[in-house]
């Protein structure tokens, strides 16, 4: 009775449903580990049906991953309001709700995907389709950012500072997620932080990017993210040593250098008359 009443999927219904299934199986296991069985269970069907909607598990692991990437692009969507670092600092803490929920799939979308032994060999370029999809998600981050900055056309070294940045939270979620040993929440503020680190850093060499992050510091309240970073650096800069003090001389009686010269003889007086 419980078969004769599911309703009927149509098509796209369907394919979304095993995305689904399958982004839901990636995100506790790595893909290569989960199995067109285990796919189908969970969705209701039958082994050749997955089949039916995609050619392989290797075609179905493709779609997944659009979906990771789409999914992960809307997560640097921010409104631009308010001081850069906050924004910033929201984007990161998306992504890295993504990353949690995400653990095993978002390793498998970032490093390209297990494509070889995914497919078995059904679709022979596979690992250009994951590596794209991994491409377009760290495009739509650069542009967000650069929206957020308010810059249509960077320098050479704003884009690869912004791009260094984007790899750089890229990373560093990757090696969170071997060990967690350090706190999500310093993490976030960690990479907010290193966004101002670098572009401070490439401001010293580049006097158009100098005005801008001059621009971007005096937006921020004083305390800001960004100022916040600054005040920790100072108490890093070792005080200067005191200047060494010259020792005083004795203290002696100040004599005039005007050498004494003895009276002159007083000239008698004429006598009186």
């Amino acid at each position: 009775m419980a078969k004769s009443a599911r309703r009927r999927m149509g098509v796209e219904e369907r394919r979304e449903q095993l995305i689904t299934v399958a982004l839901d199986l990636f995100a506790s296991r790595s893909p290569e580990d989960v199995s067109i069985d285990e796919i189908a269970e969970r969705a209701g069907i039958s082994r050749p049906l997955v089949y039916h909607y995609f050619p392989g598990k290797q075609s179905l692991y493709e779609a997944a991953l659009r979906r990771a990437g789409g999914e992960l692009s809307a997560r640097f969507v921010e409104p631009r309001e308010g001081p850069l670092g906050d924004r910033l600092l929201r984007v990161m803490g998306r992504f890295f709700d993504f990353v949690e929920d995400h653990g095993p799939g978002f390793s498998a979308l970032m490093r390209g995907g297990p494509a070889a032994a995914v497919g078995g060999g059904d679709v022979p370029h596979a690992p250009g389709s994951a590596r794209a999809t991994v491409d377009d998600v760290r495009q739509a981050a650069y542009e967000q950012i650069l929206a957020h900055l308010e810059v249509e056309r960077p320098s050479a070294r704003l884009a690869l500072i912004v791009r260094s940045w984007v790899s750089l939270a890229e990373t560093t979620a990757l090696l969170w997620l071997d060990g967690r040993t350090v706190a999500r929440a310093e993490l976030e503020v960690q990479l907010v932080h290193d966004f101002v680190a670098l572009a401070a850093v490439g401001a010293a060499a580049d006097p158009e990017l100098a005005d801008l992050v001059r621009h971007l510091l005096a937006q921020e309240p004083p305390d800001g993210l960004f100022a916040d970073l600054l005040t920790r650096l100072v108490t890093l800069v070792p005080e200067a040593p005191a200047a060494p003090r010259v020792p005083q001389a004795p203290h002696v009686t100040r004599v005039s250098h005007t050498p004494h010269l003895p009276h002159a003889p007083r000239a008698p007086e004429a006598p009186r008359v």
